[in-house]
């Protein structure tokens, strides 16, 4: 996965953290630092023990019995819980995606009015490959690709998500 240039602000680190814990399981501060690291975050022990505390990070047991680091997503289910963001992006896409359009690598997708955030919410929950990121006015959802590629599979995935027979699939 391509990662972003990470600024080197407290709000970017972390954002940084929130993604790494979506992404792995991690059970430790020193394994969380090193990934931090791996991303150009440099930080302190001290620091990262601030701002798990300040973003009210705890340990949970996972699926497989593992205690790991887990912090309140954006959409307020926890970043340890990528079934449930991938159930939820299911919902969504089923309720609300009326008509998607491509444009090179922007990807545009209409909702109903009031229902766009909801959707490029749940996108961003799941971290779908291939995505930079998500811009949500009223009834339309802008999804920036890497590529054109990227778009035309991102559409396929979330076309078959909004299926009614759809079931969570692997959006990587």
């Amino acid at each position: 996965m391509t990662h972003a240039t990470i600024p080197t602000t407290k709000t970017a680190r972390r954002g940084a953290i929130i993604d790494i814990l979506a992404g792995r399981a991690v059970t430790s501060q020193e394994q969380l630092r090193r990934e931090l690291a791996a991303r150009g975050v440099e930080t302190t022990q001290a620091t990262l023990s601030r701002d798990l505390l300040e973003m009210r990070a705890t340990k949970v047991r996972n699926s497989e019995g593992v205690q790991v680091y887990s912090v309140p997503d954006a959409d307020g289910g926890h970043t340890h819980e990528a079934e449930a963001s991938q159930a939820r992006l299911v919902r969504w896409c089923q309720d609300l995606l009326v008509a998607t359009d491509l444009a090179g690598n922007l990807l545009v997708l209409r909702t109903p009015v009031g229902a766009a955030n909801l959707l490029g919410s749940a996108i961003d929950a799941v971290r779908m490959d291939g995505i930079a990121g998500t811009i949500a006015g009223d009834d339309t959802v802008l999804v920036i690709c890497r590529t054109p590629a990227h778009a035309v599979r991102v559409q396929s995935a979330l076309l078959e998500l909004a299926d009614p027979g759809s079931t969570p699939v692997a959006t990587s």
